[in-house]
């Protein structure tokens, strides 16, 4: 199967469990990695034919902004179900950097993989 990715998308969030947290918004960094055929697209170049990556990053932008989180391993889960449910992906892998979590790393993260 072929892969669409969407590497580093940045969103801020109000994430975490401190309440500092929910005061001041913070960058999460998205990373999705998409199953999907691409041969359609590529015999047609109709957008239609092609999972629009565009719309894609807008959908988890919203759902990112939409309300605060606890948790990225939440974010993670959601978006794989938004992915796998909205956009006829049969499999995603969705990683969810926070960079800003711990002072002396570059940043955390969990990754997860899902499928319908």
């Amino acid at each position: 199967m072929d892969k669409v990715m969407i590497e580093g998308l940045q969103v801020d969030a109000f994430v975490g469990i401190y309440d500092w947290e929910h005061e001041q918004a913070q960058p999460l960094v998205i990373d999705l990695t998409m199953a999907w055929d691409n041969r359609p697209a590529a015999a047609t170049e109709q957008i239609s034919d092609a999972l629009d990556y565009d719309r894609v990053s807008q959908a988890v932008t919203q759902l990112i902004a939409a309300k605060p989180w606890q948790l990225i391993e939440t974010v993670a889960e959601q978006i794989a179900a938004l992915v796998l449910s909205d956009f006829s992906v049969v499999q995603v892998m969705v990683k969810v950097a926070k960079p800003q979590a711990v002072p002396s790393a570059r940043q955390v993260a969990v990754m997860i993989e899902r499928q319908r």
